[in-house]
């Protein structure tokens, strides 16, 4: 990844990460809870041999949960909300580093 692609991934971090901190102020603790759940949450494969790791850090799942939502097809319960974007947050943090995507790549779910 070009040092271009990493400098964009975190400014997305840092966007998002202000995102969810507004979300969580305006609508209380269930958002907290939500957003710090999943933003742990996709390294918990780690824990269990890692195989799903590179699956739970692909952005388009986050990324198409907050599309459903704001479509209002999801209800309007906020931790619908604040859940996808902690998890978009992480992955955009893990892939400013080197080390996550050494991580994804040894541990990649293989296409077929």
């Amino acid at each position: 990844m070009s040092v271009v692609q990493r400098v964009a991934w975190a400014a997305l971090a840092v966007f998002l990460l202000a995102f969810t901190v507004l979300e969580v102020i305006n609508h209380g603790i269930p958002a907290l809870i939500a957003a710090l759940l999943f933003l742990i949450a996709p390294d918990l494969p780690l824990l269990i041999g890692g195989r799903y790791y590179g699956l739970v850090h692909r952005p388009w799942i986050p990324l198409a949960i907050l599309v459903i939502y704001s479509a209002g097809l999801l209800g309007d319960w906020v931790p619908l909300f604040t859940a996808p974007l902690g998890w978009l947050t992480h992955i955009a943090l893990d892939r400013t580093s080197a080390t996550a995507s050494a991580i994804a790549t040894a541990t990649a779910v293989p296409d077929s």
